[in-house]
């Protein structure tokens, strides 16, 4: 077993989990990120998600580092792809020119660029990456954990890892568990949060959003690139849940805010939203002639949002994760063969799935897509009535004293395991509070991601990329504030000049408190 040590542990290597390091980095401390696949960047990468921003992000609205992180891939793409000229003086050059994203990009540039930008601290030897390794247990002594000890997937080798902090950046609130930190997950009621939008019954812990298995596609005109039959194909040929509209192998699927029928086509044609653009990583047309023989894109579309159940803190885990990959697969299989086309012939045999996009075997992204974690219970619960457009009065989203960033999305979930539709309602721009990351008993463990002190609902709309990115940029300060002054997480909440004296830190690093719209 391998013995090793840091300053600051950060297990998950998530968006999050590496503006953690980032930041911790920054301030100076030594620190250890792991990661479950090879690719560092969760949702970013090898979940397959191209980055969900507001339509501020060009101006304001996020970190210093992740504009810096944005600018980076520009630059990678102006660096090292054949730009028309157009495209290489464009001030937000946007490789796919997706429907959805204002920088929607192949995940093996940002893969990249977040290695470039931890590079420096890796030669330094402040910096340990561990990629391949997935979190085994932690040892807890009271209210601080001594250690956590890892595994190697691919060599089988045993990691023990100490730390001053340690900080949870993996998408399903793992470190959570495994140190009995005081968690939640799933649906609220009514009765726990007065929130408008919360179960109107009792809570339902496995009640929560569904989870997408990714995959990329380009399409070459007179192609047959049909993949074998996935051997549940048929079961999601007959699968349809009570709300959907049609089967969910179909083109019509419930619109995200009004639940009315709407109807998709794979280019756009008749009318129907544009599949291929949806998510599009690479817009052929900005590229010199002749580099690319199609555009790419990424499915990530209702279709392919699994919530038959969850996939952590269950025995059938691992079956609801590979029922997924095989809906996603599936549904593939159906837009070769069976999908509607303009010629009435059957099937897009077309479309050819880019396994090299995604680094894997199959072909699908080398992670889930997962929505929402396990939170934990924090000294501060942000709830609906804080954010909601619908909830307050005064147009302006609740104003915390201890923000440590800010954010902005609406409050977008997807259909949940407990049997629900969309539940997509409006959010004003709101600040992320300190209050929300300290933990209710533990003193060196704090959330760095999708884990805060969320309900189910404001889960929704503090999960996005650059909000991730900033809660893991201010967990990773924290962690480093505290080590500098000797102080706990407790301390510095409850303290209003030690407070204060961090909010200087974050904002030295670049780190906006407050909306400047």
């Amino acid at each position: 077993m391998r013995h090793l040590n840091a300053d600051i542990a950060i297990i998950g290597g998530s968006t999050g989990g590496v503006a953690a390091a980032i930041a911790a980095l920054r301030m100076g401390c030594s620190v250890i990120l792991t990661e479950e696949t090879d690719w560092i960047g969760g949702q970013l990468t090898s979940q397959g998600v191209p980055p969900d921003e507001h339509q501020y992000i060009e101006k304001t609205g996020c970190t210093k580092s992740y504009r810096e992180f944005r600018e980076k891939v520009r630059k990678y793409y102006r660096s090292n792809f054949a730009l028309t000229l157009s495209a290489e003086n464009a001030e937000y050059f946007n490789p796919g020119n997706a429907a959805v994203g204002k920088l929607s990009v192949d995940p093996r540039v940002t893969v990249s660029v977040l290695e470039e930008m931890l590079m420096p601290y890796i030669f330094s030897g402040k910096l340990q990456l561990l990629k391949n390794c997935f979190l085994m247990k932690a040892d807890v002594n009271g209210d601080k954990i001594d250690s956590v000890f890892l595994e190697h997937h691919l060599s089988g080798e045993l990691y023990c890892l100490t730390a001053d902090y340690f900080l949870d950046g993996t998408d399903c609130g793992d470190l959570l568990h495994h140190c009995q930190a005081e968690h939640v997950m799933g649906s609220e009621s009514q009765a726990d949060t007065d929130e408008p939008h919360a179960l109107p019954g009792e809570a339902d812990p496995y009640d929560m959003q569904s989870v997408s298995h990714c995959f990329a596609v380009d399409y070459i005109e007179g192609g047959d690139f049909t993949i074998d039959k996935p051997e549940t194909y048929d079961y999601w040929k007959r699968y349809k849940a009570d709300y959907w509209p049609d089967m969910q192998l179909s083109m019509t699927t419930p619109h995200h805010i009004t639940h009315e029928p709407l109807k998709w086509s794979l280019f756009g044609e008749n009318g129907g939203r544009d599949m291929f653009q949806y998510r599009r990583i690479l817009d052929k047309t900005l590229f010199l002639p002749g580099t690319y023989h199609s555009d790419i894109t990424i499915i990530n579309v209702p279709q392919t949002d699994y919530f038959e159940g969850v996939i952590f803190n269950v025995p059938d885990a691992a079956w609801h994760l590979k029922a997924a990959k095989q809906l996603s697969l599936s549904f593939l299989y159906w837009l070769q063969t069976e999908a509607p086309t303009m010629t009435g012939t059957p099937g897009h045999k077309g479309l050819r799935l880019r396994k090299d996009v995604m680094g894997t075997e199959d072909g699908l992204a080398k992670a889930v897509y997962v929505r929402e974690s396990r939170r934990i219970k924090a000294e501060f619960t942000i709830l609906e009535q804080h954010v909601a457009t619908d909830s307050r009065k005064d147009g302006k989203a609740a104003q915390f004293e201890d923000s440590v960033g800010i954010g902005l999305y609406r409050i977008d979930l997807h259909p949940s395991t407990g049997g629900r539709n969309y539940i997509d309602i409006g959010c004003l721009p709101f600040q992320i509070p300190l209050g929300a990351f300290i933990p209710v008993r533990m003193e060196n463990m704090l959330p760095a991601c999708k884990n805060i002190g969320t309900t189910h609902i404001t889960n929704g709309c503090y999960r996005l990329h650059p909000v991730e990115w900033n809660i893991g940029e201010a967990a990773g300060a924290l962690a480093a504030f505290c080590i500098k002054n000797k102080y706990k997480p407790r301390e510095v909440y409850y303290t209003s000049t030690k407070r204060m004296d961090f909010q200087m830190d974050l904002k030295r690093l670049g780190i906006d408190l407050a909306w400047k719209l």
